[in-house]
């Protein structure tokens, strides 16, 4: 999974606060994803404080929406 994050987010370490959590969340979710995915994330900076819970529910919704 490649994942950009836009520079207008924040400096290196916001940028990759923000891809660890979202890779993070991926993996362990990574096994409900059937079949061949391109997944596109286009995270906010909110994501930086979002609680981990948030965001994978927010991935638990796009899988759902996905139809598995």
């Amino acid at each position: 999974m490649g994942l950009t994050v836009p520079r207008a987010i924040g400096g290196a370490v916001v940028r990759n606060r923000i891809k660890r959590r979202f890779r993070e969340a991926f993996r362990i979710h990574r096994a409900e994803f059937v079949g061949p995915w391109d997944i596109v994330i286009n995270p906010r900076r909110a994501a930086l404080d979002a609680p981990f819970s948030e965001i994978e529910r927010a991935l638990q919704r796009v899988i759902e929406k996905c139809g598995h």
